[in-house]
């Protein structure tokens, strides 16, 4: 927005720019806001400039197997063979083109993953508090700034409490700076503006609340070239060590192809033409063109797939890493839980009182030894309601669904406390003014505010963990008025009753200050307060989160629940999630306790750790990776950035948590369920297997194609299949039967088996036998095939034809095979298939017809009809390779279950 004053914002008063910017201190009204948006223009930056898409097309063919069938290609034309060389061209092509229409589909789906990660702002409009998308700020409006967020736009500060602000995307410097409300000078360095806080940047500790200045592009980010975010490559460690591996089997390939062309040609005799083609023949069957491009597809299918299941896929590799995770540490609250608490207890001097209601509606009984009861028959649950109603930054609102809560569901569950008592919200903020604050942080785990009444009245609220209110207060409420020295003991033992029934308790508490005191330090709070009561809140188990946690228990999973409450509310939680080891509880004080040898002892047997901050997250994470295990970590808040970026698989919560969390995480929760991340974990097993069974069909049936050529050069037989037929099968097999295995659904037993080791490498001596084995049973049925024809005295043609269809049949049952590699094939589940493994296999079937049975193609590929009851045979040759295969398979997996029942024994 255009500065309407001639001085520059930071420069500017804060009573100036709210003038300038013609806002009142509610914020702007929902109409001016829209027009302001039509005005402005949405809060984002624009778009990068996207690559031409001709150049992007090009680059498909910079790939050093490209580059070898482009060779051969030239090589074929200068040698006069133009069928070749067109073949040879289409393959290329058609891979390239498949590799630029995935290219944009992944960059489509990225895209869609960057917005559903766009940022949310916590304004202020016309005095109401309201959650919105970032992209929906204005110049003018309103925004609160809480420990973890990211500045969504330019900011001139209204006011601070504590703020910290780490500004090295802008500033390059780390170390967070502290703002303060004081006008700069106009030259004063972007980093010396204490007034400010700029997009981009983030909250590291404090509050704050600052008025929008400038959005989009005209921010200070915004004008800065090359700071503005890209998709994300589709690339992690395994398609990286897939390229190394394709240089090597690259070279390979050229080094055994030019022996066979010396030996071919000077040993054997071979014409050079023809033992050149057979040689392009060798180079195209060996060399898995088509590989980079499914296992692409296999990785971008998986990230659309758990976008679908709500965790959204930030850093590609944790695909990988998630098919191994053997331990999950969850957060409680929100994550097991249904995240709507309730006030279901309130705890005085004198009585235990029981609230009902559902949800976040303000309406329910409250009871006292089970008769009704109304509030104002006792005077303290007033106060108790004022507390919860003053000392809380969430807000009530009533839409069509219902009730709901803009901030902390435990502060929404206090203003609907309040509401319960009887309690006008609107009014008592409006008669208790705020004037200053201690926000909650984990380090200190209380919140505290000063009010003042228009009747020269003023008093502290405070709210917080029990364990330490109680150290703070001098003094408890009596029922009747005044007050009595604190009954320690008896406040103990009520939050543990409550607590014992998987309630979390906070407790409350006030302290009465002379009407000129108007700044709120940590020593006013420190002693001398009088604790008023206790409220205990429930946050039900999510029913789903019980089956998730059995399922990961199937699955050798371990799941352990990290939670900042009581310790006996988190046993009493575990116990209803089925959680294991739900009588074993470890809390912060005695994880402090404990060195780094103890705690790694402890940390296996124990799954519940309650009273925990940050800090303890990060000595849970290194304690269970000292085992040798794969962890994946949840967090929220800023301060839990340390063990997500430690965890194997960091997990941040897409609803509550903070943006610190969410750049620290590998994954984002977009419902912040658990549930979600045990889908993500089925999905990132699945995404694993399909990359295997790519792998696991593709280089067998490549060494195959290779080996015929290879064996019929190396004995000075006539070629059973000529090098455009093998041309022909990688250009309809490769790139149509791989990317089938890319759509593979999860197998039925995927959270049945433990998880892989982290270490353990794609091509294992399993896959490398399978190879061979898999490659030899080929050879067999190409020369077997071939032989018949021979003895029957068919000609070379229908001999070569047979054998072509041989081959391809064998690649069609070799992929129904493939589909299941961890037990029978031989379901009808997999024999009925998916639609995609149909619609591959009919395109292969009736290519294979095609070049089979019509004229122009049997010219350019020197192939004749076959007759029926040989096309019979063919299919059958299938299938007895289909049954050996699944036979090894069946053997090796009996091998496998007797070994590890041995061990087990």
């Amino acid at each position: 927005m255009q500065n309407r004053t001639n001085k520059t914002w930071h420069e500017m008063t804060s009573d100036d720019v709210l003038q300038a910017l013609h806002v009142s201190p509610n914020g702007l009204s929902p109409e001016e806001a829209a027009s302001r948006l039509d005005e402005y223009g949405l809060n984002r930056l624009p778009e990068p400039t996207k690559e031409n898409w001709v150049i992007r097309f090009l680059r498909h063919f910079h790939n050093i197997l490209i580059y070898v069938l482009l060779g051969s290609a030239a090589m074929t034309a200068v040698l006069g063979h133009l069928s070749d060389t067109l073949v040879i061209l289409a393959v290329v092509i058609v891979n390239a083109i498949i590799g630029f229409i995935q290219e944009g589909k992944a960059e489509a789906a990225m895209d869609a993953i960057r917005h559903m990660l766009a940022l949310k702002a916590s304004v202020s409009r016309d005095g109401m508090r309201h959650l919105i998308d970032g992209e929906m700020l204005v110049p003018g409006d309103i925004v609160l700034l809480e420990a973890g967020d990211k500045v969504p736009a330019d900011l001139r500060l209204l006011q601070v409490n504590g703020l910290q602000v780490q500004e090295s995307i802008l500033t390059g410097e780390s170390v967070p700076v502290k703002k303060d409300l004081q006008p700069v000078a106009v030259h004063t360095p972007l980093g010396d503006r204490g007034c400010m806080a700029y997009s981009g940047t983030l909250v590291t500790s404090g509050l704050g609340w600052g008025i929008v200045v400038a959005t989009g592009a005209k921010t200070e980010i915004g004008r800065i070239s090359g700071m503005l975010s890209t998709v994300e490559t589709l690339t992690t460690p395994l398609l990286r060590q897939m390229d190394v591996f394709a240089r090597w089997l690259t070279a390979l390939i050229l080094l055994i192809a030019g022996v066979l062309l010396v030996f071919g040609h000077f040993v054997a005799r071979f014409e050079f033409t023809e033992i050149f083609m057979a040689v392009v023949g060798l180079s195209v069957a060996a060399i898995p063109e088509g590989l980079p491009a499914v296992l692409t597809i296999t990785l971008a299918v998986g990230v659309q797939a758990m976008a679908r299941r709500n965790a959204i896929v930030r850093r590609l590799p944790a695909i990988e890493t998630l098919g191994a995770v053997s331990v999950i540490c969850t957060d409680k609250t929100g994550t097991l839980t249904c995240n709507e608490m309730m006030v279901a207890s309130v705890v005085t001097e004198a009585h235990i009182f029981s609230l009902e209601g559902v949800g976040y509606e303000p309406k329910g009984e409250i009871r006292l030894n089970d008769a009704i009861v109304s509030a104002c028959e006792h005077a303290i649950l007033d106060e108790i309601g004022r507390v919860a109603a003053l000392c809380n930054d969430a807000s009530l609102h009533h839409h069509e669904g219902g009730w709901g809560i803009v901030g902390d569901p435990m502060e929404g569950a206090l203003l609907v406390l309040s509401s319960k008592i009887g309690l006008d919200l609107q009014e008592e903020l409006a008669g208790w003014v705020r004037t200053d604050v201690i926000p909650f942080d984990a380090k200190h785990r209380f919140m505290a505010t000063l009010n003042h009444d228009h009747e020269n009245h003023a008093f502290i609220a405070v709210k917080g963990a029990p364990e330490e209110i109680l150290s703070m207060c001098a003094f408890q409420r009596r029922v009747a008025g005044g007050s009595d020295p604190l009954n320690k003991a008896y406040w103990h033992e009520k939050a543990g009753e409550i607590a014992g029934q998987g309630q979390r308790v906070l407790a409350f508490a006030v302290k009465p200050v002379r009407p000129e005191h108007t700044v709120l330090e940590l020593t006013d709070v420190a002693q001398e307060l009088i604790l008023i009561g206790m409220v205990g809140l429930i946050d039900p188990p999510r029913p789903e989160a019980i089956d998730a946690i059995s399922e990961c228990h199937a699955a050798g999973i371990r799941v352990k629940m990290i939670t900042g409450d009581h310790k006996d509310t988190a046993a009493a939680i575990a116990k209803k999630l089925c959680l294991r080891n739900s009588d074993q509880v470890l809390t912060g004080a005695d994880l402090d306790e404990m060195d780094d040898q103890t705690l790694a002892a402890a940390v296996v047997e124990t799954d519940i750790f309650a009273r925990t901050s940050p800090a303890h997250k990060l000595r849970l994470v290194m304690a269970l990776q000292s085992h040798g295990m794969t962890i994946a970590m949840t967090g929220d808040g800023v301060n839990d950035a340390p063990a997500l970026k430690r965890a194997d698989a960091g997990i941040a919560m897409g609803l509550k948590g903070s943006e610190a969390a969410k750049e620290a995480a590998d994954l984002v929760l977009a419902d912040d369920n658990f549930v979600s991340i045990a889908a993500a974990v089925r999905e990132g097993r699945t995404v694993y297997d399909n990359i295997k069974k790519v792998i696991s069909w593709t280089l067998p049936t490549n060494a195959g194609e290779a080996m015929t050529i290879v064996v019929a050069l190396l004995f000075g037989m006539t070629l059973p299949i000529t090098p455009i037929q093998i041309l022909w099968i990688n250009l309809i097999t490769a790139i149509t039967l791989g990317i089938a295995l890319a759509f593979e659904p999860t197998e039925n037993n995927t959270m049945q088996r433990p998880p892989r080791r982290r270490d353990e490498p794609l091509l294992t001596g399993e896959l490398a036998w399978r190879i061979i084995f898999v490659s030899v049973l080929l050879l067999g049925g190409v020369f077997g095939i071939y032989a018949y024809a021979v003895e029957q005295s068919y000609s070379v043609e229908l001999a070569r034809t047979m054998a072509l269809n041989t081959l391809v049949v064998m690649e069609i049952f070799h992929l129904f095979f493939i589909r299941n590699i961890y037990g029978t094939s031989l379901k009808w589940a997999l024999i009925a298939g998916t639609k995609v493994v149909w619609l591959t296999v009919i395109c292969v079937t009736a290519a294979q017809f095609a070049i089979t049975y019509l004229p122009p193609l049997q010219t350019l590929f020197a192939t004749v009809a076959v007759p029926f009851w040989d096309g019979v045979m063919i299919v059958v040759v299938g299938l007895v390779f289909f049954a050996i295969i699944e036979i090894e398979k069946r053997l090796r997996l009996l091998l496998s279950e007797m070994r590890t029942g041995s061990q087990e024994s």
